[in-house]
């Protein structure tokens, strides 16, 4: 098996890879991101310190153009798990079709967070903040694209907005940071370009949209006000601490699930309601592959995580997760 990790939860992706791999008796071959390769490194040798064989589980380093493109095209290769961007895992398909290996792709959203008229604001708000905010943004399923009722419009987006303001952007290693830098100048670059883009689209910055300080790959917790559906901040994967907001007026489930499915991504979503049914009727409309209700970044290792459309192919954790390491057989014998 090979296996491909990206470099945002570094450890915690090798796990989410290593483990049912494993658990389904396969051997691996698991390339780190190289902006990130010193966790899966360690891990490496606690596999050996706790006595696996030789062979077993093997850590590679090296770029995703060179060792993540041979691996995915190896013909000694069965199955390649990646996660990662839509549009590496376009590539990783590509390359799959030598000796048509399976493949799970894990990869890009652009997460809608509804907030209807009857949210409890006290938990929508701080909840929608977490969610677009948590890890820098750098996460395939922030929620990076706000819906609210025009009601409750205004409130929500000052509310988010003040909080984004009090964020602490500082060096990891401050105990007083909240938010750290980008991985790269390469993320810097891409996420405060994106912001340039839409300003220059008519997108007005509530909080944020600037560098912070000098040195550095620091950019604050940005909200766009005044988005609309065609303008690439909405449509396209930022991969950065900035938050797209757009009302909404329609109170029918099928209109307010039109405008949270008009992307090509399908990775997660979250809808904040006090009304239950409301909230289990309008996420059977939602086309993704997670629903949260009343909450964003919630994960059990029981609960299967991944993809509609773009988002990708099969899915981690849960019971669905040994269907990418196993292969089905039916054995007939006369009698």
């Amino acid at each position: 098996m090979g296996q491909i990790i990206p470099w945002n939860f570094p450890l915690l992706m090798a796990a989410w890879k290593l483990a049912p791999a494993l658990a389904a008796g396969c051997t691996v071959v698991l390339k780190a991101a190289e902006q990130t390769p010193m966790t899966a490194l360690r891990l490496a040798e606690l596999f050996q310190e706790a006595g696996f064989p030789p062979g077993v589980v093997n850590i590679l380093t090296g770029f995703g153009e060179t060792a993540g493109a041979a691996i995915a095209a190896h013909p000694d290769v069965d199955k390649v798990a990646f996660t990662g961007s839509t549009e590496v895992g376009k590539l990783i398909v590509q390359a799959a079709s030598g000796n048509l290996k399976k493949v799970s792709l894990e990869l890009g959203g652009k997460s809608p967070a509804v907030i209807l008229a009857d949210a409890d604001l006290d938990i929508a708000i701080p909840g929608a903040a977490n969610g677009i905010f948590f890890n820098h943004s750098q996460a395939c399923c922030a929620g990076s694209r706000l819906f609210a009722h025009k009601s409750v419009y205004d409130r929500v987006v000052s509310g988010i907005a003040d909080i984004a303001g009090k964020i602490k952007v500082g060096p990891g290693l401050d105990p007083a940071t909240e938010m750290d830098p980008l991985v790269s100048e390469e993320q810097f670059a891409r996420v405060t370009g994106y912001i340039e883009n839409g300003r220059q689209s008519g997108a007005h910055i509530a909080v944020g949209g600037n560098r912070v300080g000098n040195l550095g790959y620091f950019v604050a917790p940005t909200v766009m006000d005044r988005t609309t559906p065609d303008m690439r901040v909405v449509q396209e994967e930022i991969f950065g601490p900035v938050l797209c907001a757009q009302p909404f007026g329609d109170d029918d489930l099928e209109a307010i699930a039109k405008q949270a499915n008009d992307t090509i991504y399908g990775l997660a979503a979250s809808v904040w309601t006090r009304n239950g049914s409301v909230a289990h009727k309008l996420a059977r409309r939602i086309r993704s592959g997670t629903v949260w209700i009343n909450c964003h970044n919630v994960f059990d290792a029981s609960l299967p995580f991944g993809g509609y459309k773009q988002s990708g192919w099969g899915r981690e954790m849960g019971e669905e997760v040994f269907h990418n390491y196993t292969e089905v057989k039916a054995v007939t014998a006369a009698l």
